[in-house]
């Protein structure tokens, strides 16, 4: 994911985030376009100072322009019982230092 944007207010912080124009390694095979971006998500993190964190999430559309299937990366980005994935809060974990 890309930081693109990131608002900072009195009780929380938003960070706005996009899915890199990477072509997903399980569609490698494919010659893939990217076709902008899947509706927007929310997630909720872990407060950071005190202040909650909602992370906005969009993640890219692939399409193989000869059958006009579309694609996507299987991002489990909130699994049960838990806020985000491991490798998402590595991902964080790596922004923030």
């Amino acid at each position: 994911f890309t930081l693109v944007n990131h608002v900072s207010q009195d009780t929380c912080f938003i960070l706005y985030l996009e899915e890199k124009a990477t072509i997903p390694s399980e569609y490698s095979d494919l010659h893939l376009h990217s076709k902008g971006f899947l509706p927007e998500i929310e997630v909720q993190d872990f407060p950071i100072r005190g202040k909650a964190v909602y992370l906005r999430i969009k993640r890219r559309r692939w399409e193989d322009p000869s059958t006009g299937q579309t694609y996507s990366r299987d991002w489990s980005l909130v699994a049960t019982g838990t806020r985000i994935t491991a490798e998402f809060g590595a991902f964080l974990k790596e922004l923030l230092r």
